[in-house]
């Protein structure tokens, strides 16, 4: 089969935007990218910090509720759509709750042909990315660096805590059919 979806788990800061970006750059055909910030910042404001919205704690936890849920499932069902309507997709996403959010994917993506790929980074590198980038929460890099992964499976992983995203894109560009 022809891979419709690559799905990149990695926690915050892990590097999967910026291998994202290198994906477009050398996969040959075109591929549209979607990443959970753009689902959370399409959101209303009232949705942050909101029982069933998404709260970010000031430890770097992350909390999500019934609503947020049901639009994560529409957005995905709607990606999903784009896929089945040919268009190549590449969906950069963090696992809050490991196996079980792979599985939501799963149920969506049904039949399609989806490459998932785990992007990895030692968490102190993570954090260290984290700070210098300024937009994020002290501490959910670290948070998530290794909880994101739990239970998933995955066809290929990179690791970016000393490889370059380009590198990164390379080594899964080479398993896309």
């Amino acid at each position: 089969m022809t891979t419709q979806m690559i799905i990149l788990n990695g926690g915050s800061s892990a590097g999967k935007s910026g291998i994202v970006r290198c994906l477009q750059a050398v996969l040959p055909d075109p591929w549209l990218a979607f990443g959970v910030d753009s689902l959370i910042d399409a959101m209303p404001p009232r949705m942050e910090s909101s029982d069933d919205g998404i709260d970010f704690d000031a430890d770097g936890g992350v909390t999500v509720g019934s609503e947020f849920r049901a639009l994560e499932g529409a957005w995905a069902e709607g990606i999903v759509a784009m896929a089945r309507a040919g268009a190549r997709i590449i969906v950069d996403d963090v696992f809050l709750s490991g196996a079980a959010a792979q599985e939501r994917w799963r149920n969506a993506t049904g039949d399609l042909d989806v490459l998932w790929v785990g992007v990895r980074c030692d968490g102190a590198v993570a954090e260290g990315r984290e700070t210098a980038r300024g937009d994020r929460i002290a501490g959910m890099a670290a948070k998530q660096a290794e909880t994101v992964h739990r239970g998933v499976v995955y066809d290929v992983e990179v690791d970016t805590t000393h490889r370059e995203s380009l590198d990164c894109a390379h080594a899964i560009a080479a398993r896309v059919a």
